[in-house]
């Protein structure tokens, strides 16, 4: 109808109410900025939404993200707020062309691995990667031909920048060795344990060298095939399957500001009635030993020992 303004899209209200706290001096370059969790509960959107939103603050030139941390005020956000991004790559043939000078698998690949590693692989879309590198979604589809191949690629990415280790002097010392190579990299890249499977494995080739040389170290204990097998994916699902909380941990740091040990520090009270009802004695003892530490680096190593004491005793009965 005429003169009626149309309603103002949820994405462009986040948006506007973001550059507002920019502008107005409430975020400061180097500030955390709401995440796609925090936006999706404060302003009652979709995930899609709160991830369009923080694209468009991206591309003009106002937050950027940081890997570990996640998207933050950038430096010299452009003054009151304004778009300092160029013409959209969409908006002509010529633009589109000059943008794409230079765009190659490799950086397609790279720009996704930062993000991912930013915020986590809900953040990930090709029209984010697209955002991050100026060009125009389509452009990526030369390079990579879904997203399915891009998570693949960024996979093999990934376990590329962690070289095996060379031979180690004993079975467990390798195996000790390649688990922790392994750990490392989920560490380093926390959605990596959300996408690798277990039951339906990708075949990554620079993945699937960690199990080659999982099952050449067994083969020296004696083990046939299938034990070899077992034991090798056995001992990365172990890996994989502990750090598969540690996506969730880093969002929860990005959403409270808080690392677990702060969050720990807000449940003391809590605990303290818990242990006190007298219900729980073995959690009083823990509460007053000095040496009880638990956090995903102890259960991994752990655990890890225990699977490779479990393996020597195997090994021994075959």
């Amino acid at each position: 109808m005429a003169g009626v303004a149309a309603p103002e899209s949820s994405s462009a209200r986040i948006v506007a109410e973001l550059r507002r706290r920019i502008a107005s001096g409430e975020l400061t370059a180097g500030d955390r900025v709401p995440s796609t969790r925090q936006i999706t509960r404060d302003f009652g959107v979709a995930m899609a939404t709160a991830t369009k939103a923080l694209a468009v603050l991206r591309r003009d030139g106002l937050v950027r993200a940081l890997p570990g941390i996640g998207t933050v005020v950038a430096a010299d956000p452009a003054p009151n707020g304004a778009a300092v991004h160029p013409p959209d790559p969409t908006d002509g043939d010529t633009a589109t062309l000059d943008r794409e000078r230079g765009l190659t698998r490799e950086r397609v690949v790279l720009a996704a691995v930062q993000i991912a590693d930013a915020e986590g692989l809900g953040a990930l879309s090709m029209r984010r990667v697209a955002a991050d590198l100026g060009t125009a979604t389509m452009s990526l589809y030369r390079h990579v031909h879904n997203k399915d191949e891009l998570l693949f690629a960024m996979t093999d990415n990934v376990f590329a920048r962690y070289p095996l280790p060379p031979a180690a002097p004993d079975w467990r010392a390798g195996l000790e060795s390649l688990c922790r190579l392994q750990w490392r990299g989920y560490h380093d890249h926390p959605w990596l344990a959300q996408y690798v499977s277990m039951t339906r494995p990708q075949l990554v080739p620079r993945a699937m060298a960690h199990t080659e040389r999982a099952m050449s170290i067994l083969a020296g204990m004696g083990l046939d095939i299938a034990d070899r097998l077992h034991m090798a994916v056995t001992l990365a699902n172990y890996v994989r399957g502990t750090a598969v909380s540690l996506e969730p941990e880093a969002q929860a740091r990005q959403d409270t500001g808080m690392t677990n040990d702060e969050w720990m520090e807000t449940q003391v009270p809590l605990m303290t009635e818990i242990v006190s009802s007298g219900e729980y004695p073995m959690f009083v003892a823990m509460a007053n030993a000095d040496n009880v530490e638990l956090s995903l680096d102890s259960l991994f190593e752990f655990g890890l020992a225990r699977l490779l004491d479990g393996l020597e005793m195997f090994a021994r009965l075959e």
